[in-house]
């Protein structure tokens, strides 16, 4: 795929993308917000083969749907496609989509923290009731995430289920993605009765975007082709790394923010500026 991709052929997507005041204020009430056509149809028929012939090359799950566990079934999980390819890092670099994300969280720039596509096969199991930023070694809320299918996606497989507001609690629960994290947070949902946001059907190069401290969960996918998804998220330019209090932050820490310490900058190589308002 690589070496047949011409990159001067594809789309720079460095066109704005413009969002209303009315957007950017229900984002930073709500935590999350839907996005139409943010990839155009031509721009998705262009990438989408880039981004699925990556996943199917580097996707090392060998066990059937049905033998793992709540993670395994969730999804295919393939992060840091803009590594592996020149074409894929056209796509997460994209300036159209760093620039909404730094928008919507009233910042001057963002930095890349990371992609990763997250592909939910037939008969794919629903993902549980979790916050992202349980993850991330980050020392302020000022993460976001880009939500993109690649293909269209019907109702029944929908967008992702959002808690509104709830990225202004913060930190709720330090478990994992698992079925404890869906009976713990999914009990705390429904016994403070907390108001729920689900899109629905969404067509390929529609997003979603929301922060890192939103809860969120999504359904399975009971049809028969593969729900493909690409997400990147992004962070403040001037985002601090926090001390890792957990495994799981301490491998992100090691994994995306390589020969940084906490309470520099998250600045490594693998996270360049991708859009600023002043530059």
């Amino acid at each position: 795929m690589e070496a047949n991709t011409n990159l001067a052929q594809l789309p720079t997507l460095t066109e704005d993308y413009e969002l209303s005041a009315e957007q950017i204020a229900s984002y930073q009430k709500n935590g999350h917000i839907f996005l139409k056509n943010v990839l155009k149809p031509e721009e998705v028929d262009i990438y989408e083969p880039i981004i699925e012939g990556l996943v199917r090359e580097h996707n090392n799950q060998t066990k059937p749907v049905e033998e793992r566990d709540t993670y395994g079934k969730a999804f295919i999980q393939i992060g840091n496609l803009c590594e592996m390819s020149e074409s894929a890092k056209r796509f997460t670099y994209a300036r159209r989509f760093a620039k909404i994300a730094a928008e919507l969280m009233g910042v001057d720039g963002v930095r890349l923290y990371h992609d990763q596509a997250l592909f939910k096969e037939p008969g794919g199991g629903h993902t549980p009731w979790h916050q992202d930023q349980n993850y991330w070694p980050l020392s302020s809320n000022k993460s976001i995430t880009l939500w993109m299918p690649l293909v269209p996606i019907s109702e029944e497989i929908g967008s992702m289920t959002f808690v509104d507001e709830s990225y202004q609690s913060g930190y709720l629960s330090r478990q994992d993605i698992s079925d404890e994290s869906h009976k713990t947070i999914g009990s705390y949902v429904t016994g403070k009765g907390l108001p729920t946001t689900n899109y629905g059907a969404m067509e390929a190069g529609d997003a979603t975007f929301h922060a890192g401290w939103t809860i969120h969960s999504a359904p399975g996918n009971p049809s028969d082709r593969m729900r493909e998804v690409m997400t990147i998220i992004y962070i403040a330019d001037d985002m601090i790394v926090a001390e890792p209090d957990s495994n799981a932050r301490r491998s992100d820490l090691n994994n995306w923010f390589p020969g940084i310490k906490p309470g520099e900058v998250a600045a490594s190589p693998l996270n360049p500026v991708l859009y600023n308002k002043n530059a």
